[in-house]
């Protein structure tokens, strides 16, 4: 079996005297979509965080393309290739739409990836592009977190609860853009906590139950039943 592009290895996190994360190991293959699901308070946020330099780990609990990152900082992780569409999309309000696509090429990683191609998956933010980024609606704003996160052409890309708050019609068109980013290449980490989503967006699932993986396994091959009780912890 070839490498996998990220390799987490059994990766505690804390804040502080909290733990969130007990020895949890998850894989991404290159070209791949993987969902991560789970309760509120489960540990899918925490578990990208560190991934994405947010919160440091040993430097060998975490390894991207045969590296280790664990203990590099946020911007050298993005560096090597890694971008994080955040919980709550978190564009910059006093910047227009296009304005904060741009901040996620500051730096300068070669790619496909360019305000052209953005606007091509997503129209509507070309529509808008001149506008506040406050001016657009959830849906709209998550389409920019993404299209900002995609233009530090990245090779990983983490998503953070992309239904988060947002109308079914808008997560269906949101969803409906992934075939084309694993198209281009990109491998996906998808945190969700609409189930049916994640297993028809991603080949791979684990489910985090209390900062553990309570299962793990092909898509395609997880019954409900499993699902629910490693979700639920029942």
């Amino acid at each position: 079996m070839p490498e996998p592009l990220l390799s987490v290895r059994a990766l505690d996190a804390h804040y502080g005297d909290f733990q969130a994360l007990f020895g949890v190991s998850i894989g991404v293959a290159r070209g791949q979509a993987v969902a991560v699901i789970g309760a509120n308070g489960a540990g899918k946020s925490t578990l990208l965080k560190s991934i994405a330099g947010l919160m440091r780990a040993r430097p060998d609990a975490i390894l991207f393309d045969g590296a280790p990152i664990g203990g590099l900082a946020a911007h050298a992780v993005a560096r090597s290739g890694i971008a994080l569409v955040p919980e709550g999309r978190r564009l910059f309000p006093s910047l227009t739409v296009e304005e904060n696509l741009l901040i996620g090429g500051q730096g300068g990683r070669p790619g496909p990836w360019t305000l052209a191609r953005i606007y091509e998956l997503f129209p509507v933010l070309a529509e808008r592009r001149h506008m506040p980024a406050t001016a657009l609606s959830g849906g709209q704003q998550q389409m920019a977190a993404i299209g900002r996160a995609l233009m530090s052409n990245p090779t990983l890309l983490l998503c953070d609860e992309v239904s988060l708050g947002l109308a079914p019609i808008v997560v269906r068109e949101i969803y409906a853009r992934l075939p084309a980013l694993l198209a281009e290449g990109l491998s996906l980490v998808i945190v969700e906590q609409d189930i049916v989503q994640a297993l028809k967006a991603a080949s791979h699932v684990y489910c985090l139950q209390e900062g553990r993986v309570a299962l793990a396994g092909a898509a395609a091959g997880l019954t409900r039943e499993a699902i629910s009780a490693a979700y639920f912890g029942v």
